[in-house]
């Protein structure tokens, strides 16, 4: 119970209870010195017992500036060297019987609860105080309770459940550092380096000390996705701590140690060219670039010689017991060879045997001969890390994929996603094998790039029967579609986990490998075959059919059309033979009642029939693409779901009328995409029955209807779309982050010099045919910090090189098509230095590049004088752009003067380019032969070397 002591008899009052208490008892009177004096604060002064502290109200005692406490004096002494101190020994006032204690009223409370063993919450917000307390008045009890969270909370391995943020970790190390506390920094920064990567994306990772750095990045814990995570983090922090680097000699040299930690061998091309720029990895760039190449330049048989002690340190990728996912995209020097000596048994690092292993391996799997890789696999003694969960090998073209998945599934047990895009060696049929050596595997990725196909000049015939229709319902017979995994599909042994398949701009997938897949991948729920010409509208229905989970379906730019229609219009097959393919949804009216993902454009082999049934079935749809197919209003009229988050019907004929509808039924559409429709400018519609009638929403009412329903984060818009629409717009585009501006569409000046006000946080601005000036582009180019993306295509107005003098340094894509005919070797200049950090690189129509003088007359100069500085003067645009985006990934060059007039060396100076297009620029063989000839004979100099 409390009671309360008059403040003005206080005195009187304490020897009142003192004459009634044992000499086992002692008064603490508390109180807070740096408390303030808030409002509500009680004065009052009030006595309460240790007696009985299990009934102690804490919030009420709180809010009194002071109180007393009476309490044991034995349990002070036994679990408290300050009060041991004060109350006993030769030092001591053993008579003492009040006892004044200022200090942090509620840190002060936790500790007499442990001291009468009561339980005290712990967390990282009163780890301090609690700690601080604890080392004063000398509680061991508090002490250990305190090590045992801490030791808690920094041993977790599932992020979702942290007790501790990185800011307070920060505070905890640099305490433990202030006190001499060994055990504290160690845990920090073991747990730091555990949590690298969460780390990095916290807004406090910029305040971490340099030493903590330090002993996090030579910490053998140390855990990250790939190298070029690291370097890049690294390199963010120290351009933050600038001002401290520079000052402090002993931090110049830790940063340095710190960059020599990082293993430059094993960052992705891309990233190493691009940090070129970068003062502070210039030197450490520079040296990785020319590792890189070097282990490029080595076949795997070779590749031993490389990389000599197999313990070398700096070709080991980074895994730890705590490494998640390994991400070893973009890297070309990554050889089978490194991989496999990063998960070698460290007590093997200094015996040639398994170096020996290792290259025999390495000359069987050159010469494809798999038995004798298998003898070979079993003498070696390889690690195995059960927490890896997803590795990423996308765009490693020197990775032979059969022999990393061999790797893969004998040290990653666990793994459950393989990216590995751009892997032109991987075969199709290999995908049993896959299956059956990662079992666990429920992700692939198989990607490859697209953009070469062009569906409209492919043709494919169908290798399997047309699906035949028998009323609503499609007959199915599987052991009438026999295939190369059909023994394993019967075994039931092989059923795979894979639930997610990307075989996106695969030509060599066919109705035979979607055969395999529909067989053993029974647990299907999404599937890409985007620009997959090889496979037909049987092939497709017939995988439809037997992935009865499927809910997630792309098929864009495919052979998609009847048949695969009728598949997910029928209702779903009862495959009794094979419980295992049986779902909790068997009581859908359709497989395509369950799609949440569809995408179908430019797929124009379906009648409007058939799209319309197929729409008025998905009304779970999420995501929905038609561009470029036959639809028209009657079929969007029939779709009834109202769960749209993405609606793509760019360059169809649908009408503003059925867009309203669709959007007054989807209040959640966060992107629409309806660029090239015609008819959204037109005033009137044909209904089903074919009579015309006025729209229920005029082309700027179905704007309105827009900006009052949803909240976009992206728009593609061309005809109708002007400065009333934008306005229209106003309520639904405060949060837009991207934007694309077609053909048809009329913003003018004032909506575009506005535009970053509207969407303040735009990522991505394309304009097509659209009136700029200077003002527009300034403003866009000084206001939108988040910017990442522009695009400005055929462009009237007049622009000039004012506008590129603001600096843009988020900005990593810039496409100037037919804008910037004025645009000189000076002008580029100036663009390397206020977009430093370009990756793509797109201009077309910048005829004066390097265009000063008589081109001949150079030439010639060039011959005969065979000055360097000549022939830099004439690839002077290439030097530019090489020099000033070394990290160009994408290089454009179209009608752009004699940028390439003398061939294209100076372009290969950008290391990390994967993507060359040059067209109608002038060239070398544009010259007259005998100076052609005399040119390659008197430098032997050939296009491209």
């Amino acid at each position: 119970m409390l009671k309360y002591v008059s403040c003005g008899n206080k005195v009187s009052s304490l020897m009142a209870l003192n004459s009634d208490d044992d000499d086992d008892w002692v008064l603490l009177r508390c109180t807070d010195p740096h408390q303030t004096d808030p409002p509500e604060s009680d004065h009052t002064e009030i006595l309460i017992s240790t007696a009985d502290i299990s009934t102690w109200d804490f919030p009420t005692i709180l809010t009194h500036q002071f109180f007393i406490v009476k309490s044991k004096r034995s349990r002070l002494i036994q679990h408290s060297s300050y009060f041991r101190g004060l109350l006993c020994g030769t030092f001591s006032d053993s008579g003492l019987n009040c006892i004044s204690i200022k200090w942090n009223l509620e840190t002060f409370m936790s500790i007499l609860k442990i001291i009468f063993d009561f339980p005290v919450d712990v967390t990282s917000n009163n780890f301090l105080l609690l700690f601080e307390g604890a080392l004063f008045f000398g509680v061991e009890l508090l002490l250990l309770k305190l090590k045992a969270w801490l030791i808690d909370v920094t041993s977790l391995k599932d992020l979702c459940s942290l007790q501790i943020q990185l800011d307070d970790l920060i505070n905890i190390w640099k305490f433990g550092i202030e006190h001499a506390s060994d055990f504290i920094p160690e845990l920090c920064t073991s747990y730091l380096a555990r949590n690298f990567m969460w780390a990095t994306h916290c807004n406090s990772f910029l305040h971490i000390p340099c030493n903590l750095l330090v002993s996090c990045i030579k910490h053998p814990d140390l855990t990250v996705d790939s190298e070029w995570h690291l370097a890049d983090a690294f390199i963010v922090w120290l351009t933050a701590n600038t001002e401290q680097f520079e000052s402090s000699s002993s931090t110049r040299d830790d940063c340095n140690g710190i960059l020599k930690e990082i293993r430059i061998s094993l960052l992705p091309l891309w990233f190493a060219a691009g940090k070129r720029r970068c003062c502070y990895f210039l030197k450490f760039a520079n040296q990785s670039i020319e590792a890189i190449l070097d282990l490029t330049a080595h076949s795997s048989t070779s590749m031993m010689n490389v990389l000599g002690d197999i313990g070398s340190h700096h070709l080991k990728i980074r895994l730890t017991q705590y490494t998640k996912k390994v991400d070893l995209s973009g890297c070309p020097q990554m050889k089978f060879a490194i991989l496999l000596v990063s998960m070698l048994l460290c007590s093997h690092s200094t015996d040639p045997m398994p170096s020996k292993v290792i290259k025999q391996f390495s000359i069987n799997l050159e010469q494809l001969d798999k038995n004798q890789w298998q003898n070979a696999w079993a003498l070696l003694p390889t690690l195995s890390f059960e927490v890896v969960e997803e590795v990423d090998i996308s765009n490693c073209p020197g990775l032979y994929l059969e022999a990393a998945i061999e790797c893969f599934c004998k040290s990653f047990p666990c793994l459950r996603v393989l990216k590995a895009a751009h892997s032109l060696n991987f075969r199709m049929m290999k995908l049993c094998q896959l299956v059956q050596k990662c079992p666990l595997l429920s992700e692939v990725d198989l990607t490859v790039d697209v953009s070469p196909v062009i569906p409209s000049q492919v043709s494919v015939v169908s290798s399997s029967p047309a699906l035949t229709s028998r009323g609503s319902t499609v007959s199915l017979e599987i052991d009438a579609y026999p295939s190369g995994a059909s023994q394993l599909y019967m075994s039931k042994s092989l059923l795979s986990n894979i639930t997610k398949l990307t075989l996106e701009g695969r030509v060599d997938v066919s109705d035979y490998e979607l055969k395999n897949i529909s067989e053993l991948c029974a647990s299907l729920c999404y599937l890409n075959l985007r620009g997959c010409t090889s496979v037909t509208d049987a092939g497709i229905s017939i995988l439809v059919l037997r992935c009865i989970k499927l809910h997630s379906l792309v098929v864009c730019d495919t052979s998609f059309g009847q048949n695969s229609i009728l598949a997910l219009t029928s209702g779903i097959p009862n495959l009794n033979r094979f419980r295992t393919q049986q779902t909790d949804d068997n009581n859908a009216k359709s497989l395509a009642f369950k799609l949440q993902v569809l995408h179908m454009g430019g797929c124009n082999g379906v009648d409007e029939t058939s799209l319309s049934k197929l729409m008025s079935e998905t009304t779970m749809l999420k995501s929905l693409c038609l561009r470029e197919t036959q639809i028209i209003d009657s079929t969007l009229y029939s779709f009834l779901g109202s769960f749209l988050e993405m609606l793509d019907v760019s360059d169809t004929k649908v009408s503003s009328a059925a867009l309203a509808h669709i959007i007054s039924r989807n209040p959640g559409l966060k992107c629409l995409k309806a660029k090239g429709c015609r008819n959204l400018f037109h005033q009137k519609s044909k209904t089903e029955g074919g009579v015309f009638s006025s729209f229920k929403y005029s082309c700027r009412e179905w704007y309105i209807e827009l900006g009052e329903t949803c909240n976009l984060e992206e728009i593609a818009l061309g005809w109708g779309f002007s400065c009333f629409s934008l306005e229209a717009l106003k309520p639904a585009i405060t949060t837009l982050r991207a934007i694309t501006v077609g053909l048809g569409a009329s913003l003018g000046q004032d909506s575009l010099e506005l535009l970053p006000t509207t969407c303040p946080l735009l990522e991505t601005v394309i304009l097509y045919f659209q009136v700029i000036s200077d003002c527009v582009l300034i403003n866009i180019m000084e206001s939108l910090r988040h910017l990442q993306v522009l695009a400005l295509c055929h462009c009237l107005g007049d622009i000039s090189p004012v506008s590129f003098k603001y600096s843009v340094p988020n900005l990593r894509k810039l496409k100037l098509e037919r804008v910037t005919p004025w645009m000189t070797n000076d002008d580029l200049v100036i663009l390397t230095q206020n977009c430093a950090n370009l990756i793509e690189l797109s201009l077309l129509g910048c005829r004066l590049l390097n265009s000063e003088d008589d081109a001949i007359d150079r030439v010639h100069l060039w011959i005969h004088k065979k000055t360097s500085a000549l022939l830099f003067y004439v690839t002077y645009s290439q030097q530019i752009i090489s020099s000033g985006w070394p990290g160009l990934i994408s290089i454009h060059l179209e009608d752009c003067g004699e940028v390439t007039r003398n061939g294209v060396a100076s372009l290969f100076d950008c290391k990390a380019v994967e993507d060359i297009m040059l067209r109608h620029n002038v060239s070398l063989l544009l010259l007259p032969l005998s100076l052609c000839l005399e040119c390659i004979c008197d430098f032997g100099w050939i296009t491209g070397q």
